[in-house]
């Protein structure tokens, strides 16, 4: 299994979110958006989930060097000690970088850089933004109050869309391998996936759920997906579903999980499973024992 690769897209179950705003404007707070088949969607970085499951992997006991400092008075985070991949499973999974010369110099031997095992894109949003925005009032802090933030009470008016998101990760399995814990700490990491919250931008309040609705994976020794790594429509239907044949793309390869699954009908099953699909009503599940196929079971 070390020279195949995991290329697999998540749909997230649809929610009103404000998540990953950008820069405020008065008292306005603005999603991040881009331009997408000619409208604009919502979207939510991929370090903003990196940063997530990195918390989820920590409170799950595995060693990770960094941490996020809340008391700050900017965003800031305190790491134990110089990176070291074989030792931090967020330095393994995650990647790292030191520029910061006196502490390579003191730390002679140590790569000061490392890339990402894990590859993810923007997650964008799967309805297009409709100019809604809700309106907030923030009181005035008054009479004995030991600490005032304003002379008046402000009206916060924030952009709000209702929709779910789609996203795309990889993983190379053989550079899962490279360190003694890598297997386990990679199974960790696929099922944390499975249970992905708490993603938030630009000190966003929301609770949004970036788990699994829908997910659509394949384990292959090609170095690319071969697929739409962002093909899910409106409806949560994967159309690309449909070159999954002999011709074209390997149903042995394709794993298939949740929501996408359980909607199907007996005739599209019966055919996806007669192309050997690996089809599971649960995405947990699924992302389970896809991590049991790549990496070997417990």
């Amino acid at each position: 299994m070390a020279h195949k690769n995991i290329f697999a897209t998540v749909l997230t179950y649809a929610a009103p979110s404000s998540n990953y705003r950008g820069e405020s404007e008065e008292n306005r707070t603005v999603l991040q958006k881009i331009s997408w088949q000619g409208q604009e969607h919502a979207v939510i970085s991929p370090e903003s989930m990196r940063n997530a499951l990195r918390e989820i992997l920590a409170a799950w006991g595995l060693p990770c060097n960094r941490s996020r400092l809340h008391n700050e008075d900017q965003l800031a985070v305190e790491f134990r000690e110089f990176p070291d991949a074989n030792k931090y499973a967020d330095d393994f999974l995650f990647g790292f970088l030191v520029a910061d010369q006196k502490a390579i110099k003191n730390n002679e031997g140590k790569p000061a850089r490392r890339d990402s095992v894990l590859r993810m894109n923007m997650a964008v949003a799967l309805s297009p933004y409709r100019f809604d925005a809700t309106f907030h009032q923030s009181p005035l802090n008054a009479g004995q109050s030991p600490w005032k933030n304003a002379s008046t009470s402000a009206l916060l008016h924030r952009e709000v869309t209702y929709t779910a998101y789609q996203y795309p990760f990889a993983l190379a399995v053989g550079d899962c391998l490279t360190v003694n814990e890598g297997r386990r700490w990679a199974k960790a990491l696929l099922a944390a996936i499975g249970q992905l919250s708490n993603v938030a931008g630009g000190h966003a309040r929301s609770y949004f759920e970036m788990a699994p609705r829908s997910i659509v994976a394949r384990l292959t020794p090609c170095l690319v997906a071969g697929f739409d790594t962002y093909g899910f429509n409106e409806q949560g239907e994967f159309p690309e579903l449909a070159r999954i044949h002999g011709g074209d793309l390997p149903g042995k390869e394709f794993w298939l999980g949740g929501e996408i699954v359980r909607r199907m009908s007996s005739d599209e099953r019966r055919r996806l499973e007669g192309e050997g699909v690996q089809l599971m009503d649960n995405p947990q599940t699924l992302l389970q024992r896809l991590a049991d196929a790549a990496f070997g079971e417990n």
